[in-house]
């Protein structure tokens, strides 16, 4: 994973997932947001850390726009309006930051090994915070 910081988009999956996005039409971004969110729940083998990325920062955009929630300002963000979410998108968010943070989730592995695990969880735990409000 190329990463640089312990941001939500601080890594080359989110910021390729954020590119995709802002090259999307304002109505599919939902979608793909969607298909992230989905594709991480439904994983039910070892969950690539690619696809954690991406589930996260759907969860971080999706956060964004409620109570208490960050914005999300940073340059690797996808820098576009994102539509107002459904309340289904929502809570597959908080499914799929449960799944990030389950046995078998090559993300949370990398995390842990790199000595910034606890740190990390931080920052999923206040995510889904902030989605279950």
């Amino acid at each position: 994973m190329g990463t640089w910081d312990i941001g939500h988009f601080d890594n080359d999956s989110a910021a390729d997932f954020s590119a995709a996005l802002r090259e999307a039409s304002e109505t599919e971004r939902e979608n793909i947001i969607r298909t992230a969110l989905t594709s991480t729940i439904e994983s039910d083998e070892f969950l690539d850390s690619d696809e954690a990325c991406q589930a996260v920062a759907s969860a971080a955009l999706i956060a964004a726009q409620l109570p208490g929630g960050t914005p999300v300002t940073t340059a690797y963000g996808p820098g576009v309006p994102m539509p107002a979410f459904s309340p289904e998108v929502r809570a597959l968010a908080v499914q799929a930051l449960d799944r990030v943070l389950a046995p078998e989730s090559e993300l949370l592995e990398l995390w842990d090994e790199a000595g910034y695990g606890p740190k990390w969880r931080e920052g999923i735990d206040e995510l889904k915070a902030v989605l279950l409000t």
